[in-house]
């Protein structure tokens, strides 16, 4: 009997457990912002969807189905809650099709980062958190994640999907230089490039049949420095059925992907010119540098670059190391005016460039962030474009070789890095121009620096500095 009366009563403070579970308390002098504030956590099978407590403090939660015809019930079942505004976790891409809709019924919806809550106390559950959502929406203590205008959004989900094809197209380059390297046919020692035009015709020579090393040592241009009989010497390979057919594959791959990618640029160009201009097409300035616009024209480039101009009014691509592709990735990531961001230290501290130091006691702290340094595809291709400035002649090529120098090359990709995004800011927000002034002039510039600061130094220990021609 003492048993089964503990029993009752363990099973009496359950149920209490699960009737007061409904039951939520809000804060006390936390003011609510938005009372009109849902939550939602986006799952890949089921929706959780909060609205604003009842008046009793029950939560007003309802569990919904994720498939096209059941997402309406969210909108009309928001609707009659008065609902105004909506939070949701940007979970994979299962949010896309619902945010979709919300907007389009006029609904706020902004995505929040799972990460904000992820410390929170306590069991974590798909009811628990939508409630956690909605509750902190609705103080205002949830900050959204950056999304561009639906119409930027679309050229973003190409030029995307363009990356993709690029990285495999790469991929199979590397599988055909391995299947040469395989058969002892050095074809990037004979030429700088494999996927350069002189490459890829031997590669296809090869495919066709031809062996003799010598006729493949005739398809070089005549600009080649190194001599037939050398590039013979590297052509010459044991050529093996599985490595050839090997070959014969990758190349189909590639030839495949270079179409696809064909098609891609085709339409984003679409998309693009349907988009309204700031400058007529065509009407982009000549570029100053002539082996950049040797560049563009032999990669067929320069319709894009019309078209990116028409699109933003600025060429991005007159700042040094700065080509097609980067424009085309700052364009499709934030647009064509950077509205967004109210000043450049805040477009540099989104693409993760901004150089952090945490500060402890007054005093700075030397640890790493856990998990490296924040990574947007923007920020990747400015990285990418600071470490081609290595040997530039121009003013930013000796801001690289300078930082280099004095903090290692890791720290000079990031400075540069940082450097081109506040260039690329200021002609899209501010409409200034970018003038290279040259390596030479900045050098200069940094040595008047540097005296200046000696002097200061010199003058407040109560010395002069003089020049030893003076002093002699």
């Amino acid at each position: 009997m003492k048993r089964k009366s503990e029993s009752n009563k363990l099973g009496a403070r359950q149920r209490a457990k699960r009737t007061t579970a409904g039951r939520r308390k809000g804060p006390e002098g936390l003011p609510q912002i938005n009372p009109n504030a849902a939550g939602i956590d986006v799952g890949s099978k089921q929706h959780h969807v909060c609205a604003p407590p009842a008046a009793d403090g029950t939560a007003n939660v309802k569990v919904f189905g994720t498939t096209t015809p059941q997402l309406p019930a969210i909108v009309g079942w928001l609707s009659e809650h008065q609902v105004t505004s909506v939070a949701m976790e940007s979970t994979g891409v299962y949010w896309i099709p619902l945010l979709e809709l919300l907007e389009a019924e006029g609904l706020e919806v902004i995505l929040t980062d799972t990460r904000q809550r992820s410390r929170v106390p306590g069991r974590k559950t798909d009811m628990l958190d939508c409630q956690w959502i909605q509750l902190l929406h609705s103080c205002g203590l949830l900050a959204g994640c950056f999304r561009p205008e639906d119409a930027i959004g679309q050229v973003r989900a190409l030029v995307r999907g363009k990356a993709v094809m690029v990285a495999e197209r790469s991929d199979w380059i590397r599988r055909m230089q391995k299947a040469l390297d395989q058969m002892n046919v050095r074809v990037h020692q004979a030429v700088s490039d494999i996927d350069g035009t002189t490459g890829m015709a031997i590669v296809r020579a090869i495919v066709g049949g031809e062996r003799d090393a010598w006729k493949l040592a005739q398809l070089p241009d005549p600009r080649c420095r190194k001599s037939v009989a050398q590039i013979a010497e590297h052509l010459t390979g044991n050529w093996r059925d599985d490595h050839l057919f090997n070959l014969a594959q990758a190349l189909k791959m590639y030839d495949s992907l270079e179409q696809h990618i064909a098609e891609y640029q085709g339409e984003i160009m679409r998309k693009v010119r349907q988009l309204p201009g700031k400058a007529e097409e065509g009407s982009a300035p000549a570029v100053s540098n002539k082996e950049k616009a040797k560049a563009f024209k032999k990669r067929g480039q320069e319709p894009m670059r019309q078209v990116l101009y028409a699109m933003s009014g600025a060429d991005l691509t007159a700042i040094d190391g700065v080509g097609v592709e980067t424009m085309e990735i700052v364009l499709s990531e934030y647009g064509a005016t950077l509205h967004q961001f109210p000043t450049e230290k805040h477009f540099v501290s989104h693409l993760g460039l901004a150089p952090r130091q945490a500060i402890s006691g007054g005093k700075p702290l030397h640890k790493k962030r856990k998990g490296g340094a924040r990574r947007t595809r923007l920020g990747q291709a400015l990285r990418t474009a600071a470490t081609a400035l290595k040997h530039s002649p121009s003013a930013l090529g000796a801001y690289y070789r300078h930082i280099s120098r004095s903090k290692g090359a890791y720290v000079a990709v990031l400075s540069t890095a940082r450097k081109l995004a506040t260039l690329i800011f200021r002609m899209l927000h501010h409409g200034q121009s970018y003038v290279d002034q040259g390596a030479a002039l900045y050098e200069a510039s940094y040595l008047k620096t540097r005296i200046n600061r000696l002097q200061a130094s010199a003058k407040q220990l109560g010395y002069q500095l003089v020049p030893q021609d003076s002093a002699a």
